[in-house]
């Protein structure tokens, strides 16, 4: 039977980052489909801000558009991926037969204290060095001021990715995890920072029959850094689906 894996990337990520793990599966019998999401890569921005559900969409539409629409598929999804990935799930629309969540994203909680600061923070910071004989220090400014308080996603995005970005983190995916019964693994890094480890064990409780994989040391490119590892997980399920 034909396996097909697809690859969903993360916020700011390309097909790119899933070439770790190309390599890692290098040889098996596995189809890898790796779609630059619109906003990233080569895939051009949407003509208005998106939600979860409008890139869950683009998916099934790029799948039937190259005819992968009725396969069985698997998913491997990392962190804004994972998203997508839990709503194609809901959505019923595809033939999953694995989810793979990398480190997934889609548990609401309340901002930390430190971005929402950040963020107003940078507004002002933006104002001030908008003055006369202060504006040649503007990009380096941004730079220094972003790079401390780490919200580097929001500041990199177009204002229309940044609406996206408000709308994608402002759904909270939790009351669909438990209605998930497809075969999951969930791999995740323990020193992550982005989506914390706490998440891990959400989604492990909540989707049932679900298998944890955790890396001490590893952050948030827990597909990037164990990619290895994964692949070795993906090889034997789906060789025992």
């Amino acid at each position: 039977m034909k396996i097909v894996l697809l690859c969903l990337h993360g916020w700011g990520g390309s097909k790119e980052s899933f070439t770790e793990l190309r390599q890692a599966l290098q040889g098996s019998d596995i189809e890898i489909l790796t779609p630059d999401l619109p906003g990233f890569g080569a895939e051009p921005e949407p003509d208005r801000p998106w939600t979860v559900d409008d890139y869950a969409k683009w998916i099934e539409n790029w799948l039937e558009a190259r005819s992968y629409k009725l396969e069985a598929i698997s998913i491997i999804a990392h962190s804004h991926g994972g998203r997508i990935a839990i709503k194609l799930a809901q959505r019923g629309n595809l033939n999953i037969d694995h989810l793979y969540l990398c480190a997934a994203a889609g548990i609401k909680r309340k901002k930390h204290l430190k971005r929402s600061i950040g963020l107003t923070f940078a507004k002002v910071g933006n104002t001030i060095l908008s003055i006369p004989g202060l504006h040649l220090l503007k990009p380096v400014g941004k730079k220094v001021l972003y790079k401390i308080l780490r919200v580097h996603d929001y500041e990199r995005a177009s204002q229309l990715m940044q609406k996206t970005l408000q709308n994608v983190t402002n759904e909270d995916l939790r009351p669909l995890l438990s209605n998930i019964t497809i075969p999951t693994d969930i791999f995740w890094g323990e020193d992550d920072t982005m989506t914390p480890i706490e998440d891990a064990h959400i989604m492990h409780e909540a989707i049932k029959g679900s298998s944890l994989h955790t890396y001490p040391g590893v952050r948030h490119g827990v597909h990037r850094d164990k990619a290895r590892e994964i692949a070795e997980v993906i090889i034997k399920s789906l060789n025992h689906g």
